[in-house]
């Protein structure tokens, strides 16, 4: 019983970092659907991005206050100027550019086009050298083809659609449907395109400098709380300059709140705080391979909830991304695991004490054992007469 208790721990251990992320992912993708719905009814992003990170902070805040208030360090200026980047980055650039896009375009393509986080993570981590490359090892080479298939996936899924697969839930909505698709048509996919890309540019810098923010200052409830609150103070500068209007900040009990709310709690304070945690011992290439999974959950629970068509070019293209984030997570353990093997080279430092015990006493031994050579001949008349003439002779 003991064993198997054993074997379920580490088998958790281990795998943890995967179920927290494919969680979070979940998380995103329902961020995503209610965030459209409120998007379509009239909320500005902008708001949204205020509320959202007013939300975060007022939830974390107080965890961190509590929890670290003896493991907070000082914040000097450069911390603090990561910090401010990282709340300008995050809550400022890449969320009001992603929800732009998404308002311009769909939550499947929203997310399709998020697809190109971990290619352009792993490229930003190998010019950063946060990643070591070496092409003539396997590990590298499945990361190195695991992100261009997952970009490739991503791309045929944005740019060939093929034959509607009729699902049976969203049969008796095929009239709504054609309607969404007849009004979406008239969006601008190429300015939402751009949008989505810059937002993606964005996160991906955010995730860098989180992991280089999180060796110097490792209080991470407390960062992501500063993070959040920076970008509250942020976004409602930009809010000011961008919306003239006193009516866009008027929010009640409806699906406004629900989506500042959850987009604040779930999406960025949780979000936050469990991507740092899992960084730190996996990089920010494993954080970010992660979320194809996102654009595969917001096409199936888009076409329940919103009623997006699926097609056969999503379809192959989200083979694609499961195949390229497979292979992207295989390099990364493989890596994890020549690390561990590293670490367990390192010698035994008990085994080392020994030794030199054992050899400190040996040389106690020797010493004990001249000594005793010269008391006996010290005390042995005949020695003495022996010694006595050599001395004479010299």
């Amino acid at each position: 019983m003991e064993g198997k208790g054993f074997c379920c721990g580490d088998f958790l251990q281990r795998f943890k970092p995967y179920i927290a992320m494919i969680s979070l992912q979940f998380g995103y993708a329902g961020m995503n659907i209610i965030t459209k719905v409120s998007l379509n009814r009239g909320m500005s992003h902008y708001v949204l991005v205020v509320y959202r990170h007013a939300f975060a902070t007022a939830v974390i805040a107080p965890f961190a206050l509590i929890l670290e208030r003896k493991l907070r360090p000082k914040i000097t200026f450069p911390i603090f100027m990561q910090l401010f980047v990282l709340g300008l980055l995050g809550p400022v650039i890449d969320q009001n550019f992603y929800y732009a896009g998404l308002k311009f375009t769909s939550p499947t393509f929203s997310c399709a086009m998020s697809n190109m986080l971990p290619a352009m993570t792993f490229i930003m981590a190998v010019l950063c050298r946060m990643e070591i490359v070496d092409i003539k090892k396997i590990r590298c080479q499945a990361k190195v083809i695991g992100t261009v298939v997952t970009v490739a996936g991503a791309m045929l899924m944005t740019l060939y659609k093929g034959h509607v697969i009729n699902l049976v839930w969203s049969q008796h909505t095929q009239t709504s449907s054609v309607t969404e698709a007849a009004g979406s048509s008239d969006k601008d996919w190429l300015k939402g395109s751009i949008l989505l890309i810059l937002a993606t540019l964005a996160w991906s810098s955010f995730f860098i400098l989180q992991a280089v923010t999180m060796k110097k200052y490792p209080a991470h409830l407390s960062l992501t709380a500063i993070v959040c609150f920076l970008g509250t103070l942020q976004s409602i500068a930009v809010t000011f300059v961008m919306e003239h209007k006193a009516s866009a900040w008027k929010i009640g009990w409806d699906m406004n709140l629900l989506a500042a709310a959850y987009a604040g709690i779930v999406s960025s304070s949780i979000a936050y705080y469990v991507q740092g945690l899992v960084m730190q011992k996996r990089g920010p290439v494993f954080v970010t391979a992660f979320s194809p999974l996102m654009m595969i959950i917001v096409a199936i629970m888009g076409s329940f909830i919103l009623t997006e068509k699926i097609y056969v070019g999503g379809l192959l293209g989200a083979a694609l991304i499961v195949m390229g984030l497979y292979s992207v997570l295989w390099g990364k353990y493989k890596e994890y695991q020549e690390k561990e093997k590293e670490m367990s080279i390192v010698p035994d430092p008990i085994e080392d004490c020994g030794a030199t015990t054992t050899m400190d006493h040996l040389q106690v031994e020797a010493d004990d054992i001249e000594m005793q050579k010269k008391n006996s001949q010290t005390n042995n008349p005949t020695m003495k007469a022996i010694e006595a003439p050599k001395a004479l002779i010299i």
